[in-house]
């Protein structure tokens, strides 16, 4: 990599962490804010702060695309002012050799944010929830292989797969006693949620255990209840857009050999491909502003453009994905729409750049 390649890299990518830096610092007091009003005997302000940490690095994955072209636009208003890109341009910089100097820069950066969502958010966001809901609620829950298997009371319960209906499908609850015995074990091929708060289960295998031996019946239904809700299940089970990109293939394949509808996870798939590669894209959006003129926008008007950009993508991403699974669109399509209509953008822009 040439000086000039090493150069631009260094100065764009000190500003990209510092508008990355202020869009964290938002998140955390606008998290903080909405925490105080949960703080209890049980979660305590420390325990608050360790969940808005925890959860950091799922805010840095979300704000990256519009905090990397406000940082590039910011270091292109910075470079344009102090007039060291009109003398880059005069050394015979052209918009071809620039343009490829920001994708590999923002490959590079799509190679972090992968790593970051791949290895590191499944574990932080899962265990940030994990504390929360222990000291809010008291239940106990983690997620394995072989499903969620939550804590309530002196039962352990083992939910094999939630449905986004918020129906449980092959749960497990395993009853024991004071003396930590096991005296059940109830096996249920569905549970639904009633109106009267409690669990229908249905197609139920229930084994009691005893001294005196074991006894089985079967129940077509029963009611259960437990601390247990379709919204604390929503908190513990990982949803699809924060699963990793291997658990969503896998997933997939479990779903298409069990012959179930597969869209919201091929969707999530995608959308992580779209936000993978966004970072490249922004950068190509932001480069066509470094060409104008220094006087014709502040600094600050140009970094408010990068963020309202960067929200557009967001909101443009999600709104594909809710509409490509609401009326069945192919999930490649909705998912990589907004990635398609930005690049677009970015080549129309450079192209424009380029016959002046």
């Amino acid at each position: 990599m040439s000086i000039l390649a090493r150069y631009l890299a260094r100065e764009i990518l000190g500003s990209i962490l510092v508008a990355l830096a202020a869009l964290l610092m938002l998140f955390a007091f606008l998290d903080f804010i909405n925490e105080v009003t949960s703080i209890g005997p049980s979660y305590t302000l420390s325990v608050a702060l360790l969940y808005i940490l925890l959860m950091m690095p799922t805010h840095v994955l979300e704000v990256l695309p519009a905090a990397t072209i406000a940082g590039a636009l910011f270091a292109f208003a910075r470079l344009s002012g102090s007039s060291e890109f009109t003398v880059m341009r005069a050394s015979g910089l052209s918009v071809g050799r620039l343009a490829g100097y920001m994708t590999l820069l923002g490959l590079f950066i799509a190679a972090l944010s992968h790593a970051l969502g791949e290895y590191v958010i499944p574990h932080t966001e899962g265990t940030a929830h994990q504390i929360k809901t222990r000291a809010t609620t008291g239940v106990v829950a983690q997620q394995f292989r072989t499903g969620l298997w939550a804590k309530d009371g002196a039962s352990f319960i083992n939910i094999q797969e939630m449905l986004p209906d918020a129906s449980l499908r092959h749960m497990r609850v395993y009853i024991f006693d004071e003396h930590f015995r096991l005296t059940t074990i109830r096996h249920a091929e569905q549970a639904e949620w009633d109106a009267d708060g409690s669990w229908r289960l249905v197609n139920v295998v229930q084994t009691r255990i005893s001294p005196q031996g074991t006894q089985t019946e079967h129940l077509p239904t029963m009611q259960w209840r437990s601390d247990l809700n379709p919204d604390l299940l929503a908190v513990l089970m990982i949803p699809p857009e924060r699963m990793s990109v291997q658990a969503l293939r896998t997933y997939v394949e479990h779903l298409r050999e069990n012959r179930q509808k597969t869209t919201r996870y091929e969707i999530a798939l995608w959308s992580k491909l779209s936000f993978t590669l966004a970072s490249p894209v922004m950068l190509l959006l932001a480069l066509p502003f470094a060409y104008s003129t220094p006087r014709s926008s502040h600094v600050g008007g140009r970094v408010l453009i990068g963020l309202l950009i960067g929200l557009a993508f967001h909101l443009f991403n999600r709104l594909a994905g809710h509409l490509g699974l609401l009326y069945d669109w192919p999930p490649a399509a909705s998912a990589l729409s907004a990635l398609v209509v930005f690049s677009l953008g970015a080549g129309l822009a450079l192209w424009r750049v380029e016959r002046r």
